[in-house]
């Protein structure tokens, strides 16, 4: 067999549900620019599951919806806070920067991909510090899971939120692997959201089981308006919006994205428990949702890339002195997958 690709969950295949979603819609006609049926019912679908009179707009990628939402938030004099390692900060190229006309990322460091309260309050007086000789701190973003693959607990993100609100700072959610996340809590999607302070989230299905759709759920309806404009500026407003909104209605329904990611999770807490009765090979990181980081012998890692698996190599956290790679379970990550791999690492 080809030996397996952990580089990314975005290199998977498309759940069938969502091709079957795609190829239904395409019959007849249908309004543009969102006025159509699907889009209709992907709202009221979304208010359902995040139990709440939410707005939700879809869009292609995972950075359009964190730029178009951060520039919702943020004016062009203001500031960002987030992870040092975060998906905004690390892997979109100067993208919420330019939407938001200048804003700035403000990065915070913090274990395993989380920041703290404390750690929020203090980057806020430093940041305010010196007047408008500072950007004004606008918003904090959490990523969920984190870059490590890490999840926030409700009780976490309400903490940060209760320090967001007492400095005038809106609560944005990079939800790209949010359904990972939640079946991990296994809590309800308000719960790890609005409930907890959240303004904005920014959901994603494209690397759980999605062709291409990613979506921005506004929790706070005054700020529709602007964001509306904002999408259209950005290019993010399709005139054939029935094909994204079918994939996200094939997603939400029936409990499709829980279910995928649940396999996701499952794969990876296989994988990081074989690792573990592997010697001389260490997790650097607790496996939270679909992540795995190993820390391993750099000649483990050679013989995995020479025999063809696939997957990154990550920069070592404080304190581990061997090679960090990140593997990532897919929602169609087989346990043959998996155990084809840990085969491989023992013998190597």
């Amino acid at each position: 067999m080809t030996n397996p690709d952990f580089s990314s969950d975005n290199i998977a295949a498309a759940a069938p549900e969502i091709l079957h979603a795609i190829a239904a819609a395409n019959h007849g006609t249908a309004h543009s620019y969102g006025d159509d049926p699907l889009t209709h019912r992907l709202t009221a679908l979304a208010r359902d599951v995040f139990e709440t009179d939410c707005a939700i707009y879809p869009v292609a990628t995972g950075t359009a919806a964190n730029a178009l939402a951060l520039a919702t938030l943020a004016p062009p004099f203001g500031g960002v806070f987030c992870h040092a390692d975060a998906h905004i900060e690390k892997d979109e190229c100067g993208a919420p920067e330019f939407f938001t006309a200048g804003a700035k990322l403000l990065t915070i460091p913090g274990a395993h991909g989380r920041i703290t309260p404390a750690a929020l309050a203090a980057a806020h007086n430093a940041a305010t510090a010196r007047g408008v000789h500072n950007v004004r701190p606008a918003a904090v973003s959490l990523s969920q899971a984190t870059e490590w693959g890490t999840v926030y607990t409700p009780a976490q993100i309400r903490a940060i939120a209760d320090v967001a609100d007492a400095n005038n700072l809106a609560l944005h959610i990079d939800g790209a692997r949010f359904a990972n996340a939640i079946v991990h809590l296994n809590c309800t999607p308000a719960e790890a959201t609005w409930k907890a302070g959240a303004k904005i989230l920014s959901l994603g299905a494209t690397k759980n089981g999605a062709v291409a759709a990613e979506a921005v759920i506004l929790f706070d309806q005054s700020l529709a308006e602007e964001f509306e404009y904002r999408r259209k500026r950005a290019g993010q407003l399709y005139s054939k919006m029935r094909f994204f909104s079918a994939q996200l209605v094939a997603y939400l329904e029936h409990d499709n994205w829980r279910r995928f990611a649940a396999a996701a999770n499952r794969a990876a807490a296989r994988l990081a428990a074989g690792l573990q009765t592997i010697p001389g090979i260490g997790l650097a990181a607790p496996v939270e949702a679909n992540e795995i980081f190993v820390a391993l012998p750099e000649s483990a890692a050679a013989a995995l890339e020479a025999a063809g698996f696939g997957f990154y190599r990550w920069p070592a956290p404080p304190g581990i002195d061997n090679t960090v790679i990140r593997l990532v379970a897919a929602w169609n990550t087989t346990d043959e997958d998996v155990d084809h791999l840990l085969a491989a690492l023992h013998a190597a």
